[in-house]
């Protein structure tokens, strides 16, 4: 399995929309950048959790 097949890009693109839509309907003006440092965060907890419980599985 490549790892590009791990990459959580779904997930990721679902967070900066909800952040940034979050930020505009709330303040009136979307925050790019606060939603791009949470799309990567939530993206590498989401890989680092996926890469565990492949690990978890195989022993």
């Amino acid at each position: 399995m490549a790892l590009g097949d791990n990459l959580p890009v779904s997930e990721s693109l679902g967070v900066f929309v909800g952040v940034a839509g979050f930020d505009w309907l709330t303040d009136g003006q979307a925050e790019p950048l606060k939603a791009v440092v949470a799309a990567l965060a939530a993206g590498a907890v989401v890989m680092a959790t996926r890469h565990w419980l492949k690990r978890r599985r195989k022993d």
